[in-house]
């Protein structure tokens, strides 16, 4: 026997509250970047009109477009809180995996361009003015970032948002383009011309590792990925329920920064169905407690004494 359990509707609401809160969350945080980065563009700019430091028109320009992400971000965030259709059955929540192969694509770009910036650099050595204003917009910009980083990759670690924090991990990326600013500076100070495209090309090799990071996080839960400490975690509660003799699998799949839980628990084989339901809605119950951002499991009971029925009982039972 099978069964999608939501007899205590109270802790459904406050999951789903919760997945709500932690959409408004991501929002928030999504905009709060936005005027952060937006903010250290602009005063950067002033700097790149003042200097023509190509360096710094670089960094400008990745900020500007670190900030720009959070429009998808935002878009997908607010899919996300539609309800469910005919149609999309489990919702708009996959949107967010979306938009974090569109930052992974951003980040490849920004170090696409990084590196380009910095061979064209070498091979056409250019004078920087106003070198100390370049300096101090460096660090404004790895500031920036550094802060906008840290903000995005919390709280989507929090809400369980791999998009927000691959977009953190861009933030990063970003700011180690501002430190290459920095040196540069430094170099064109002390009369070295190699500065600025060495470190540049150093900048570049960091950004390849922060996108490789970024790329395994948001395709491992493009593949339905979760933490096996999870699993753990859903198989440690179930195996806790009064009545439940094993536990047969365990299924966890997100869906944005949603959790959702399938799950085949063995049970006496005598029990009648009230009981055997009750059983399921104890797990159910237990699983949502036990797991976060879990907002929804489907416990499927099997007899632990029908021949051949430990994995598809349900087929040959009344569903519940």
């Amino acid at each position: 026997m099978s069964g999608s359990h939501h007899g205590h509707s109270h802790d459904t609401a406050d999951k789903l509250d919760a997945a709500l809160e932690a959409s408004r969350e991501g929002l928030r945080t999504l905009w709060i970047s936005l005027v952060l980065l937006g903010s250290t563009a602009a005063a950067q700019a002033v700097v790149v009109v003042a200097s023509g430091s190509v360096a710094l028109l670089g960094d400008t320009l990745h900020n500007v477009a670190d900030a720009l992400t959070a429009v998808p971000l935002g878009i997908a965030f607010l899919l996300g809180r539609r309800a469910a259709t005919r149609r999309f059955t489990y919702g708009f929540g996959r949107a967010e995996d979306l938009a974090g192969l569109a930052v992974v694509l951003t980040i490849a770009s920004s170090a696409i361009l990084a590196g380009w910036t910095a061979i064209d650099r070498l091979l056409h050595p250019a004078t920087m003015t106003h070198v100390g204003a370049v300096a101090v917009a460096g660090l404004i910009g790895f500031a920036g970032n550094e802060v906008v980083a840290r903000y995005r990759i919390r709280v989507g670690r929090r809400i369980g948002s791999a998009a927000l924090v691959a977009d953190g991990l861009h933030a990063r990326t970003d700011g180690f383009t501002s430190l290459a600013v920095l040196a540069a500076a430094g170099g064109a100070w002390l009369g070295w011309g190699w500065a600025d495209p060495v470190v540049g090309l150093a900048i570049t090799a960091a950004i390849v590792m922060v996108l490789k990071d970024a790329a395994k996080e948001v395709f491992a839960r493009l593949l339905d990925a979760v933490d096996p400490a999870l699993v753990d975690a859903a198989e440690t509660a179930l195996r806790g329920v009064p009545g439940v003799r094993d536990v047969a699998a365990v299924r966890l799949r997100w869906i944005g920064h949603r959790l959702h839980a399938e799950a085949e628990i063995v049970a006496d084989a005598d029990l009648t169905l009230a009981a055997a339901h009750s059983i399921a809605a104890r797990a159910e119950h237990r699983l949502t407690h036990a797991v976060p951002h879990l907002v929804s499991a489907t416990v499927h009971v099997d007899p632990a004494s029908h021949p051949g029925a430990t994995h598809h009982a349900e087929l040959a039972h009344t569903g519940y």
